[in-house]
């Protein structure tokens, strides 16, 4: 047991499957780096279009916890105004005014995530896994969730046996039920389930703010 910022972390072992952790981060690192290869013309005109349709920068840094209670900057294409938590951190919401308009499309069709694959080269997250949160909102969510640290189990992920099976919409105490369903039950066959389930997903824009 580990303790993070005066709270208690149970840590799951990973040297319990070090081939599965070995091959894991192999074809993360390898399908990113090939990805963001055959896709920089694609990202190149998104810069573009995210510059035209309204000030400010074209990526998004924000701070996330990830294994362990780890803090990093995750990174997306910045699909906001800049001035979107003048009023306090919150979450998107469903037609959220704060969403500009190429942001809305980045969105639907989960283009600004591809940032992240650099956050998975550099080891910070995983092509899957749970959603990586603020701390603000773990803090948050611990007050009536004791347990809800315990998706620092494993890297944080752009998709999810969570993701994919509510997203949004569930509340976080299911989330977190969904996400310790894949910590225990974590393989090479249910993450291509997952990938299988998330193509869909992105292709009929299911479930995204």
């Amino acid at each position: 047991m580990k303790v993070i910022n005066g709270q208690s972390l149970v840590i799951t072992n990973n040297k319990n499957k070090p081939l599965y952790f070995f091959i894991k981060q192999l074809i993360d690192s390898l399908v990113c780096l090939c990805s963001l290869i055959i896709l920089f013309p694609l990202l190149m005109m998104v810069a573009i279009f995210i510059k035209l349709d309204s000030p400010g920068p074209i990526f998004y840094k924000q701070e996330r916890t990830g294994l362990n209670g780890k803090s990093f900057f995750i990174l997306k294409f910045r699909t906001m105004q800049i001035d979107a938590e003048k009023n306090g951190p919150q979450w998107a919401n469903l037609n959220d005014s704060r969403i500009t308009r190429v942001g809305y499309f980045l969105r639907k069709y989960r283009i600004d995530e591809i940032p992240q694959f650099i956050n998975i080269i550099r080891g910070e997250m995983s092509i899957i896994g749970p959603r990586p949160e603020r701390s603000i909102f773990i803090k948050k969510f611990e007050k009536d969730i004791p347990d809800f640290r315990r998706r620092l189990q494993v890297k944080p992920g752009i998709t999810g046996w969570a993701q994919i099976n509510g997203g949004y919409e569930i509340d976080p105490k299911e989330k977190l039920e969904l996400d310790l369903y894949y910590i225990h039950h974590f393989s090479i066959l249910l993450d291509l389930k997952i990938i299988l389930k998330s193509v869909p997903v992105i292709l009929f824009a299911k479930g995204w703010r």
